[in-house]
């Protein structure tokens, strides 16, 4: 079994690349010792592909994954218009995977829905496929929604079998199932892993101090007391992390990717800085 691979979603440092370009961004992440990166959210440039190149050729950092969608207008790669493209920046960066970061909302509000997005899918994931590249899809929450007792997840594996999973531990739990049943269940399709922590925000008391005085309606409350779900640095939450990775690695687990979506308002460096201390801290 391989050992994964250490990594970071560079979506936390888009505005960074955008302002320093890529080259300097890689050397940031590997000063905190961290040895690959996953692309999105960025313009997929020949300048920035060509500094992944450096950055890897230079600094060790891994491309682990670059994202794609099918139409163009999405996250990175249109496969559509640009599979060519997106198959020599693999090839030229060393990266194994292209990863889809979210289905369309249209294809999430049905079954038939979600079986016509997957089957739109399933001849590029085979494509790439035999070119030596592995496509991915990332999950959120609705990915356990349930049609007729049927999974989103289990309809885009029966429709789309050549699309494997990146899985977010943080939006399973969020959506309602245990993530080690999650790894277990989908075992050999759980090739990237978001690592991202999952808490619950202290009640804010001004909020409660205006609901008890009757400066704010039980509806506006309650809509707060929903929103204390947040995502953390990883070892600052409620999640297992000693089970879970080693239950992912387990799975099929080829890169573990540091990702938090809101850092709020922590510059997302030190946020990165906290995740990678906790994660040395339990061997990683």
């Amino acid at each position: 079994m391989t050992v994964p691979v250490l990594g970071l979603q560079l979506m936390m440092l888009k505005d960074r690349i955008n302002e320093q370009g890529m080259y300097e961004v890689l050397r940031q992440v590997r000063d905190l010792d961290i040895d690959a990166v996953e692309v999105s959210q960025v313009e997929m440039t020949d300048e920035l592909i060509d500094d992944l190149v450096r950055g890897k050729a230079d600094l060790g950092v891994e491309t682990a994954a670059m994202s794609a969608s099918i139409a163009p207008g999405g996250n990175g790669f249109a496969l559509e218009t640009e599979f060519d493209r997106a198959v020599d920046a693999c090839r030229r960066t060393g990266a194994r995977f292209l990863r889809i970061g979210m289905m369309p909302f249209s294809a999430m509000v049905s079954k038939d829905a979600c079986e016509a997005w997957a089957a739109e899918v399933e001849p590029y994931a085979a494509r790439l496929a035999e070119q030596g590249v592995t496509l991915c899809y990332h999950n959120h929450h609705v990915d356990l929604i349930q049609f007729d007792g049927e999974r989103i997840f289990d309809i885009v594996r029966r429709v789309a079998p050549s699309l494997l999973f990146e899985v977010d531990l943080h939006w399973v739990q969020r959506g309602g199932m245990a993530p080690l049943d999650m790894l277990e269940a989908y075992t050999g399709a759980c090739k990237l892993i978001h690592v991202k922590d999952f808490r619950i925000a202290p009640l804010d008391a001004d909020v409660f101090a205006r609901f008890d005085a009757g400066d704010m309606d039980r509806a506006e409350f309650y809509g707060h007391f929903l929103s204390l779900a947040q995502f953390a640095e990883v070892g600052q939450g409620n999640m297992n992390w000693p089970d879970l990775l080693p239950a992912a690695e387990k799975a099929g687990a080829e890169y573990f990717l540091i990702e938090q979506d809101d850092t709020y308002g922590r510059d997302p460096l030190d946020a990165i800085r906290d995740s990678r201390e906790y994660l040395r801290s339990i061997g990683y």
